[in-house]
């Protein structure tokens, strides 16, 4: 079972929204049909960028530690590899 930390971009307004889960193609599917509320206002979204882990707590943590950045420069720096 894999676990992954993914960064979405907005093709309405070129924002960037960064999660986890174990399934990256329902999630994604779920933030463009409206479904999630934070990120309702941004559809349609863009998988832009991903990183496989063996656990989910591997994930979160790696979710945490790109939002901890606070950074639209770092999270383009991480896209554009």
């Amino acid at each position: 079972m894999a676990y992954f930390t993914y960064i979405l971009q907005s093709k309405k307004d070129g924002s960037y929204y960064v999660g986890s889960t174990q399934n990256i193609e329902e999630r994604v599917k779920r933030h463009n049909g409206g479904k999630e509320h934070f990120t309702s206002r941004g559809m349609p979204w863009t998988l832009v960028y991903w990183e496989q882990f063996e656990t989910r707590s591997e994930a979160y943590k790696r979710e945490m530690e790109i939002k901890g950045h606070k950074s639209r420069a770092y999270i383009q720096r991480l896209i554009s590899l």
